[in-house]
Formats: structure tokens, C-alpha cells, sequence
């Protein structure tokens, strides 16, 4: 058959195509299974083609002209297409590459060619095309590459699909975080969520409290009611009360009109009080009278109105103390404190420190317009030692400079965040890599193995080669051990 080379025996049978040698075809029937689209004048050299692929279970469609092709490309769905460059005119192919990147993305395309349209498959590259492979093909090398191309759709599928799992696993309602403390957090967020039961977020600044809030609202029955918050430190007595209660036209010098407060605004919704651990003393008794039975009583009013809202609230202080210290009222903290939430300070829980930067790092890039810079190992571990004082505050803030700051790596390939372009602070800082006293005391030795690969590879951002540099054993031996412990 022209232009075709079908060996004896497919076995055993190397050759080359464009990209150099490759193995042999012993291996095809255990890689991926494609829909395969053939478009090629020469009915017969189609179906050589088509039987070639068919015998490592590649599904082929054929066509024979460029009309057919685009009813193909319009209404089927391909994740290989393998188009001859001359047909109807010398450049039919490059024709069918530009109709298949507009109507099948996520298909690869294989320019068949004669030695003399090699200058024009090699301009097919630049067009987006995955490869060529010259006349008369050797059908060996022929199936190896398109078994290569189906294998890049599946993982660029496999990818997407993975980056979906990982928001779904990693990122729940903005919250980034896959160690077990932020797991205890999710966990609560969901039950608490859907009933009316106030809800007490601590923990140190910075850590992502306000997200918490937000989330336990959008999981409400109340999701789509007004979420209103508002922070009480450093506000004025008079002020906080005014903000919260709202005012009577007269009420005071320039209260020239009624106005509604923050609990009468978010009726039926939910409120987010941040920092309520600043809040007056003198004030405390006034929102508890709301809280205990929804009466608000604007400044300047006699009468009270009734309102129905959801109460979330927040502090970074110890609100046990301040009770003891009589600073806080007792019976407002048992109202406030339906459920409590705390989420954990960065720095003990440093596994998700990896998952908050490589999302920093998108967010910044797409908001700045910037390629997405890689991040090098060094680097990582570098912001993954530090304490973080400012916790996932800090952490996005360092990181969004160092995405605007990023320079191409050093064999000048893509933008890359290295060692050099971390603060100098965090640079400058003590690792601190030792475990607490007794923590690993009577721990099985396959827990600890497994404990270890998972905050590897948090670490690493999934990326199992570095993983396993790291922990010092093969890639192989770590894929057999993410199978056995059900890693991902």
C-alpha cells in the first residue's frame, strides 16, 4: 500500500518517527482506549490506519474530504485526530488543525505527510498540532504516537479533574486547609450550619475567622438573606451603639432622620460581629437583650422592634479570662457560645501551608495578569518552616508580593519563585522542625510512615517525584505506598 510500511510482525519492530525512536507496540494494549477521528483523501491508506489503531482497542472514525471532516469534528467527540496535510489543496490539514482547535480543544491532531511537506508539518507545530509523522509510516511508530497523544488528552482530563478534587477536598467555601485540625473545622461548619444556634469563632488574628463566618452562612437556611458584619474594635460607645441599634429621627444633634441599625437591616439573615471581645462593658447588656429576645430599641425610641437573625461572632482574645477578670459578662458569653469553632494558628498546621500558597499563587497571578509562576522546592520549604505570626493574613500577603516580583528562572524558562525572593525575614528565620515532646510516643510505624508521605506531598503540592527525593525512597516504592495507605 503506498505510502504505508505494515512489517511481518508488529513485535520486536522499532523505528522513528519525528521525535526519535520509541518502543515497541507490546505495551498498546494497556494504554489508553481513544476515540479516534481519521481524515484522509486515500480510502484505502485510511482504513491501513484505522486497522493499525483498532488492534490496541483505538475506536477510528473515517472520512475522506474536508466536508465531512468539519460534520465530524462538529458533532462527534474525538480524543485523537490524525488528518493527511494534501487533499483537497497542499494545506487541507492545516485547515482541519484550525477546525479541530476550535471545535475539539481538547483533541490532539497528527499531521500525516510526505517528506516534502515536512516545512509545512513543521509549521503545523507552531499551529498547535501535537506531531507529524512522515510517509510511507511505519505503523508501529504510527500507533505508539497516537497512543502518546490520547495518553496527554487523558492526563490533561485526569488534571482537571484532579484540580477540581482538590478544591473539592482542599478548598471548602474559601477555606484552604486539608490537615485534620481545618477537617475539625469543615466538619463543624456543617453541622452547625443549618440550625439557628449562635455561633463563637476564636482564634489569633489572621487565621481566617471571617471565612468561617461566611461559610456557616452560606450553608444556612438563611443563604439567601443579608449577611451583614460588622467589627466592634476601636469603635466609640455612642457609635457602636448607634451602628448596632440604629437612631430615632432627633435622637441626637444631626440625627435628622430615622435610620435602621445593623440587627434590623440583616432581620431574617445573619450577623457577623467580629472582635466582640472589644465591645464595651457597658454595651454587653444591650445586645444581650437582643440576642435572648430579638427586641431592638433604636436610640431615641420608646418602643422596641422585634428582629430575627442568625448571630455569628469572632475574637482573637481569651473570653474565659476576660469573665474572670469581669470584663466580659458571663451570661453574654454563654449566649454568644452556642457551638465554638477554633481555628488553629498557621503554625500548627503547617501541612496546609503548600495547598495556601500554590492557591495565593493563582489568585495573584490571574489577578495581576501574570503567568502563573512555578514555586521551587527550596522555596516552599522555606515558608512552610516559618511560624507565620500573622498567620494565612501574613502568608497572602508575602506571597502576592512575591508573585508581582517573580523573575524567569535561571536557564530562563518560565517566572519562577526561588529562595531569593523570599522576605528576608522568613529567610533569616530559625527552622523549627521538631515534633512535641511525647507526640510520637507508642505511634505505630505505619502510621508514621503514611503520616509522613501524606505532609510530603502536601508539601511538594502533589508533586510525587519531589516527594520522593524527599523522603528518600523511589517513585515506585512511593506509588505502591499511596496505593496501600489509600493515598492520594
Amino acid at each position: 500500500m503506498t505510502g504505508v510500511t505494515n512489517p511481518p510482525s508488529d513485535a520486536g519492530k522499532g523505528g522513528s518517527a519525528r521525535t526519535g525512536s520509541h518502543a515497541d507496540g507490546a505495551d498498546d494494549a494497556r494504554r489508553v482506549r481513544a476515540q479516534v477521528l481519521i481524515i484522509d483523501d486515500e480510502k484505502d491508506h485510511a482504513e491501513v490506519m484505522a486497522d493499525a489503531l483498532r488492534k490496541p482497542g483505538h475506536v477510528c472514525t473515517i472520512v475522506n474530504g474536508l466536508k465531512a471532516a468539519e460534520d465530524e469534528l462538529r458533532h462527534g467527540a474525538f480524543d485523537v485526530i490524525v488528518t493527511d496535510l494534501v487533499m483537497e489543496h497542499e494545506t487541507a490539514g492545516l485547515t482541519v488543525l484550525k477546525l479541530a482547535r476550535e471545535l475539539q480543544p481538547e483533541a490532539e491532531t497528527i499531521m500525516v505527510t510526505a517528506h516534502g511537506d515536512v516545512p509545512t508539518a513543521k509549521a503545523a507545530l507552531q499551529g498547535g498540532a501535537y506531531d507529524f509523522i512522515e510517509k510511507p509510516l511505519d505503523l508501529v511508530v504510527f500507533r505508539n504516537l497516537v497512543s502518546r497523544a490520547a495518553e496527554t488528552v487523558k492526563l490533561r482530563v485526569q488534571n482537571r479533574s484532579l484540580r477540581g478534587d482538590l478544591h473539592a477536598a482542599y478548598g471548602f467555601e474559601g477555606i484552604i486547609g486539608d490537615s485534620a485540625a481545618m477537617r475539625r473545622v469543615v466538619d463543624l461548619i456543617r453541622q452547625v450550619a443549618p440550625s439557628t444556634i449562635p455561633v463563637l469563632i476564636t482564634g489569633e488574628s489572621g487565621t481566617g475567622k471571617e471565612l468561617v463566618a461566611s461559610a456557616i452562612h452560606k450553608l444556612s437556611k438563611r443563604s439567601q438573606r443579608r449577611y451583614v458584619t460588622f467589627n466592634a474594635a476601636g469603635q466609640a460607645e455612642s457609635l457602636l451603639e448607634d451602628q448596632l441599634f440604629g437612631h430615632v429621627r432627633g435622637a441626637f444633634t444631626g440625627a435628622e432622620r430615622d435610620r435602621e441599625g445593623v440587627f434590623e437591616y440583616a432581620d431574617k439573615g445573619t450577623v457577623f460581629l467580629d472582635e466582640i471581645g472589644d465591645m464595651p462593658l457597658s454595651m454587653q447588656p444591650k445586645l444581650l437583650r437582643v440576642l435572648e429576645t430579638g427586641d431592638v430599641v433604636r436610640l431615641g425610641a420608646n418602643e422596641s422592634k422585634k428582629v430575627d437573625v442568625r448571630f455569628v461572632s469572632a475574637t482573637n482574645r481569651d473570653l474565659k479570662a476576660m469573665v474572670a477578670a469581669g470584663t466580659f459578662r458571663e451570661d453574654l458569653f454563654f449566649r454568644i457560645r452556642g457551638a465554638e469553632v477554633h481555628v488553629q494558628p498557621l503554625r500548627e498546621r503547617r501541612e496546609d501551608i503548600p495547598l495556601l500558597v500554590s492557591h495565593a499563587i493563582g489568585k495573584y497571578a490571574a489577578d495581576s495578569g501574570r503567568e502563573r509562576p512555578n514555586v521551587s522546592q527550596p522555596a516552599l520549604m522555606r515558608l512552610t518552616s516559618y511560624a507565620w505570626p500573622g498567620n494565612v493574613r501574613e502568608l497572602m500577603n508575602v506571597v502576592h508580593r512575591m508573585v508581582i516580583l517573580a523573575r524567569p528562572a535561571q536557564d530562563g524558562s518560565r517566572l519562577e519563585i526561588d529562595v531569593r525572593d523570599v522576605p528576608e525575614e522568613i529567610r533569616s528565620s530559625d527552622i523549627d522542625e521538631s515534633p512535641p515532646i511525647g507526640s510520637l510516643a507508642g505511634v505505630g510505624l505505619d502510621k508514621l510512615e503514611k503520616e509522613a508521605i501524606r505532609q510530603t506531598l502536601a508539601m511538594t503540592g502533589g508533586n510525587r517525584e519531589q516527594a520522593a527525593k524527599l523522603l528518600g525512597i523511589g517513585e515506585r516504592t512511593l506509588y505502591r505506598k499511596l496505593k496501600e495507605y489509600g493515598l492520594r
